[in-house]
């Protein structure tokens, strides 16, 4: 008899998605912070449009959340979910790679706005490809994981791995790009998405139930479905648009996860300036920054769901909200390198029991037939949000507040420090929203959950052909209960 593997994460499918994304993440760390540098100090270095030019690696990320994203949730509920996480990985290796095979050639062979314009298109392409990829995966976990306490589980699992991946990735990146080169970064990455394509290759998702047989005279289950496929993507999409604007409960956690994103964006940005200028670090230190937040990551979500055990799931949001945002705006304040990493460390504990227990409960309130839909309407209206701040920050660290230098009760204030301390306020505000607009999830009792506050959703008798919308408040209230310790 084969004996059970003894590494085994709640289950052995589970487990290979998880060394997927180990593998994926720490790729993506490494390729992230290289791209950062690289602009920062060799394509844009010296320029006073730097700041706009690292925004844009952003900026580009965001606009193929925002143009591919609503729609790739349609396509994932249809597609098999497997297949498309393989083609998706398969793609992003294959553009990354290239990158890599172009980075070869001296930077000076091409003219700046070349390079950029390179970097650009390759994080747009790879990123409409992961809007096809993370829902896919987010289906595939819901099906391979059932329960609460299972989905917390591997909510905080998977959060501490890509935390994990910012303690790995960002040391390497930075010693790789000023010594070996940007092209030994870029075929890095390229080599972690082939990893992953084998991971999510060993993975055996459960086979979907049988259709039942059709009954004499009736239309077959397949012509049925080609029926529906005729119905048009838009109608599917506006359905999953109509599914989540009913849920009160998911347009607050959209709402403060969207201010949230606003208020951190610019930390995103900026932060490779702040750590060089203000608190006069060498650019080979700046990996480390990454590095103290991947730390402060694991640790906040190995306690996420302790914390979430002690205060409740709407406790916890709020507070970690305000915490984080103070601690954002001390860190603006920083001048040393050994106190700046101290904050950062701090700031993210909270922010990571915040993601890590908002999972399960987007898990918990969408059905299957949404999930898809759901997490492509989330992701795309919070990136709207971050980047509005990549490209408002951008645009007044390098334009507006470039010379800024001012005294206010005997504390300085600078371009980049300034726009940090305002973020930090935004972040706080969410808190407030948040503590006021979710609904109480630790005492909540049926009537909440079932009573007239969500009638009005069930009197729509003319969308009878979206039937899973009229399931939406018992998934909502069942969601709202938050993941089980």
């Amino acid at each position: 008899m084969r004996r059970p593997s003894r590494f085994v994460l709640i289950n052995r499918d589970y487990t290979l998605l998880w060394a997927g994304q180990a593998v994926s993440s720490v790729g993506a760390a490494v390729f992230s912070t290289t791209l950062v540098l690289w602009v920062a100090t060799d394509l844009a270095a010296g320029e006073p449009w730097a700041p706009m030019a690292v925004s844009g690696v952003l900026m580009a990320t965001s606009v193929a959340v925002l143009g591919i994203g609503p729609l790739a949730g349609v396509f994932v509920d249809r597609w098999d979910k497997r297949a498309t996480m393989l083609r998706t990985e398969a793609f992003r290796g294959f553009l990354v790679g290239t990158l890599a095979i172009v980075s070869i050639v001296p930077t000076s062979t091409l003219p700046v706005a070349v390079w950029l314009g390179l970097v650009y298109l390759t994080v747009l392409l790879l990123h409409t490809a992961a809007q096809f990829f993370t829902p896919a995966r987010f289906a595939i976990i819901a099906d391979l994981v059932t329960g609460d306490a299972d989905r917390a589980r591997a909510a905080g699992i998977t959060q501490a791995t890509s935390q994990t991946a910012w303690i790995i990735g960002p040391p390497l990146a930075a010693p790789l790009l000023f010594t070996a080169g940007v092209q030994w970064s870029l075929f890095f990455n390229a080599a972690a998405y082939l990893g992953s394509f084998l991971a999510v290759r060993a993975v055996r998702p459960p086979a979907p139930e049988p259709e039942p047989a059709p009954e004499p005279g009736t239309e077959p289950a397949a012509s049925a479905e080609s029926a529906a496929e005729r119905k048009g993507v838009r109608r599917e999409f506006v359905a999953g648009l109509r599914f989540f604007a009913r849920s009160r409960f998911l347009v607050a956690l959209l709402i403060l996860a969207s201010i949230g994103q606003f208020g951190v964006g610019a930390l995103e940005t900026l932060n490779v300036f702040f750590v060089t200028e203000t608190l006069d670090a060498s650019p080979q230190l700046y990996g480390y920054i990454g590095m103290t937040m991947g730390i402060g990551g694991i640790i906040g979500a190995l306690c996420a769901g302790r914390a979430v055990q002690w205060f409740g799931a709407r406790r916890t949001t709020w507070i970690a909200l305000l915490v984080s945002g103070a601690l954002l705006v001390v860190y603006s304040r920083q001048t040393e390198f050994i106190g700046g990493i101290l904050v950062l460390f701090l700031f993210t504990l909270p922010l990571t029991m915040l993601n890590t227990a908002m999972a399960p409960l987007l898990l918990g309130a969408a059905p299957a037939s949404y999930r898809g839909r759901v997490l492509a309407v989330f992701y795309p209206v919070t990136r709207i949000a971050a980047m509005l701040a990549a490209a408002l920050s951008g645009w007044l660290a390098g334009s507006l507040l470039r010379d800024l230098d001012a005294t206010l009760l005997g504390i300085d204030f600078g371009a980049t420090d300034t726009i940090f301390a305002v973020s930090g306020l935004v972040v706080m505000a969410s808190g407030v929203y948040a503590r006021f607009a979710l609904p109480e999830l630790d005492d909540e009792n049926d009537e909440d959950g079932g009573d007239g506050g969500d009638g009005e959703d069930g009197e729509d008798g003319e969308d009878g052909e979206d039937g899973a919308e009229k399931e939406q408040p018992t998934e909502a209230a069942r969601a709202s209960e938050g993941p089980k310790p």
